[in-house]
């Protein structure tokens, strides 16, 4: 059975959507959501724009709320953002946490993402495997 990995950032538009499609595609044995605080409205076009030309992109992605994921046994949850693993007691369950940060990317130029994508690859990847015996 899959690994549980939630990505919590605070507006689930781009960092998280970002580590759950990586997470998908490149660790066998994990499933992966993603949701925010405070949920933006819709995914920012530069991370479905990376994700694709990555080839990693998944049209069942969306900008989730925390409460939408609240109540899935999650095996660990990844926190990406400072601001989210300051708010992090609203999910009181007792699973693994660990935190990643990655700058925030908006307002940011489509090289960016670019960056975020190849360091999350690089750095998040190795860690979740590591961290969940894979």
């Amino acid at each position: 059975m899959d690994k549980k990995v939630l990505i919590f950032c605070t507006e689930n538009n781009s960092r998280s959507i970002m580590a759950e499609a990586i997470l998908n595609a490149y660790l066998n044995g994990v499933s992966a959501q993603s949701a925010g605080l405070k949920a933006g409205k819709k995914i920012h076009p530069f991370t479905k724009k990376v994700l694709e030309s990555e080839r990693i992109w998944n049209d069942t992605y969306h900008v989730k709320e925390f409460a939408e994921i609240f109540d899935i046994d999650f095996d660990m949850v990844v926190n990406v953002c400072d601001k989210a693993q300051k708010s992090y007691n609203v999910f009181a369950k007792d699973v693994k946490v660990i935190h990643i940060a990655y700058e925030s990317l908006n307002g940011k130029n489509y090289a960016a993402f670019e960056k975020t994508l190849k360091l999350m690859k690089m750095e998040l990847t190795p860690i979740v495997r590591l961290e969940l015996g894979l």
